[in-house]
């Protein structure tokens, strides 16, 4: 398996027992009835179910575990220096997590998918799961022992870092698992000031109500107080693992880097082309991303956040894109124009929405007045 699965693309293989990951179900109960997982359904929503292999295959007696590396580099940097130091962008762009940059998980299905072929081929079941909430990939591939969990909740591969996709094929076959890995961060706890919001509240623990990586794919409003942070970010965040001496060690080292981004890798978006496509348009572009409800109004929500860390506000086609927003027949883009333009200092543009009803929309212009 580990032969077919190397020889395939994957980059790390291992097999792990397909008993019950009981701990796993009992976080993960845990942690939704402290309300840590924020909304989040990702494997939250069953755990009965993403902890139960035996679900996926009837008598699955085993789990083949694959990671397959994605690119960890060429991005441009993703915090806002000192409001002081801000260089405005006339050319505004969205910063796109590294493993959103481009499709990872259909390379890494077809991997797997030659794994299950083969173990069907011998008279096995065999089911490909990956990007799917009914198993828990990382605890799957920790016990496969491929790695360890960081204090930043992620799988570190030893020597190789944590800038993967993890996926899995459930079997009936009689597999011999492979050895747990010991933990290998030791007393490194740089991960957890380096998040942005605090959200990992403790090693290894994970408030997703901070997390800006959930919260640019959670409906609704986008948290007041989580916006400065955002920064220049379009979907997703890597500031826990870019500071990881396990992955800043591999780069140094050259792990990783036939991977660097190729001609479909996509590290940063055009902010005022995502506000100026159609729906059908953004979801041509980016639907490979998880979207809310498949609703791309929440493309353009996190693309007002972003443009208002980073635009010029006095350029013309920023201020064009400000004047669609605000009068967006969608209250959840007005209301968030309506923060944009008072963070670019174009509270002048906000008499297009003065009489506005909407009370996300008179929440944004309390607090614009407040800042005044």
């Amino acid at each position: 398996m580990r032969e077919i699965g190397l020889a395939a693309g994957l980059d790390a293989v291992g097999i792990a027992p397909a008993a019950p990951f009981v701990g796993t179900r009992r976080h993960l109960e845990e942690r939704r009835a402290a309300g840590l997982h924020g909304g989040m359904n990702f494997t939250y929503r069953n755990p009965a179910r993403s902890t139960q292999p035996e679900r996926i295959v009837d008598g699955a007696a085993a789990i083949v575990v694959g990671a397959r590396r994605y690119p960890s580099r060429g991005r441009p940097p993703r915090r806002l220096p000192d409001e002081s130091a801000v260089d405005r962008d006339r050319d505004p762009k969205g910063v796109v997590a590294r493993y959103a940059s481009s499709d990872h998980y259909g390379p890494l299905r077809r991997s797997l998918t030659a794994v299950a072929q083969c173990l069907r081929q011998e008279g096995w079941q065999a089911r490909v799961v990956a990007d799917d909430n009914a198993l828990v990939d990382r605890e799957a591939a920790y016990r496969a022992g491929l790695g360890w969990y960081g204090k930043n909740t992620n799988l570190l591969l030893p020597g190789q870092g944590s800038w993967f996709v993890l996926g899995s094929v459930v079997t009936d076959a009689p597999l011999p698992p492979s050895e747990v890995l010991p933990d290998g961060c030791g007393a490194c706890r740089r991960c957890l000031p380096a998040c942005p919001t605090g959200a990992l509240v403790a090693p290894g623990v994970l408030d997703a109500r901070r997390c800006l990586a959930w919260l640019v794919q959670a409906p609704g409003v986008f948290p007041a107080e989580y916006r400065v942070a955002l920064g220049g970010r379009m979907y997703g965040c890597d500031d826990c693992q870019e500071v990881c001496p396990e992955n800043l060690a591999a780069e140094r080292a050259g792990v990783g880097a036939r991977l660097d981004p190729g001609p479909g890798d996509q590290p940063v978006v055009e902010l005022l082309a995502v506000l100026d496509a159609s729906d059908e348009q953004l979801l041509a572009w980016l639907g490979r991303w998880y979207i809310p409800q498949r609703q791309p109004r929440y493309l353009r929500r996190n693309a007002l956040v972003a443009l208002g860390n980073t635009a010029d506000g006095r350029h013309p086609p920023v201020e064009q894109a400000l004047r669609r927003a605000l009068g967006d027949p969608d209250a959840i883009i007005r209301s968030h124009a309506v923060w944009a333009a008072a963070r670019l200092d174009r509270r002048d543009l906000l008499a297009a929405v003065a009489g506005d009803t909407d009370p996300d929309v008179r929440r944004e212009l309390d607090r614009a007045a407040d800042l005044t």
